[in-house]
């Protein structure tokens, strides 16, 4: 049974998204206060946590940051009322996996639940990829989501991961930033493709030593990102 944690203020909107998530055999717990929800949510494990963005006592975003600085795995849904640009950029780049912006409709809700959980699945083995890549002290253990550089091990949240791996796996391989976003994110988020480079910037900032001089992930002008072949 998948255990998903709601921290939402509408009552209604939480006896709705409880009735759907029943539905599909969830174990669910609401909450409809900011740092009630931030406590429930470090004290035990969820496959989901459903988001809103206006919270009393503590914001989303502020949720969210303070969640990915410990967790980097748990999936989070982001809800708000607001549908200015800006809400959702910083709700993708704090962290959250995916968003959605009120009002939306059920079966968009469910699917998008849906996506989520056949991600947090075991990935079927893939004979034609090793477990391990390996780049002149770079190591990606793939089964394990596990970073090391140096042998020292690198914290990468879920999305920063999902890009290194999917670079790696593919050296001289480019892809646009609107590709990467549909393969990670799994929806086409159009018209917010710098959010790509934002989690880009990060995952350089804690995998290269000279940012001026990205040795691993590389630009493609015009076109996007790819991962250095000649490693």
């Amino acid at each position: 049974m998948q255990k998903v944690l709601i921290i939402e203020d509408d009552p209604e909107i939480i006896e709705l998204l409880s009735i759907h998530l029943g539905d599909l055999g969830c174990a669910v717990t609401a909450l409809m206060n900011g740092q009630e929800g931030l406590q429930e949510a470090m004290q035990t494990r969820y496959e989901l946590i459903i988001l809103d963005l206006m919270l009393p006592g503590l914001n989303g975003m502020e949720i969210c940051r303070k969640l990915r600085q410990t967790d980097r795995h748990t999936p989070i849904l982001m809800l708000t009322a607001r549908s200015e640009e800006i809400d959702k950029v910083m709700g993708l780049e704090t962290g959250a996996d995916d968003y959605l912006t009120k009002p939306f409709s059920v079966r968009e809700f469910i699917a998008r639940v849906k996506v989520i959980f056949r991600r947090n699945e075991e990935p079927e083995p893939n004979s034609a990829l090793p477990a391990l890549l390996q780049y002149d002290g770079l190591e990606i253990d793939l089964d394990k989501r596990k970073i090391t550089l140096n042998n020292t091990r690198v914290e990468l949240s879920p999305k920063e991961f999902e890009l290194l791996a999917l670079l790696a796996a593919n050296p001289g391989k480019s892809y646009s930033r609107k590709r990467l976003l549909n393969l990670v994110w799994g929806y086409d988020f159009e018209g917010y493709e710098h959010t790509v480079n934002s989690h880009i910037n990060r995952l350089r900032g804690k995998i290269e030593a000279d940012l001026s001089v990205p040795k691993y992930i590389l630009t493609t002008w015009g076109i996007g990102y790819r991962f250095n072949e000649e490693l």
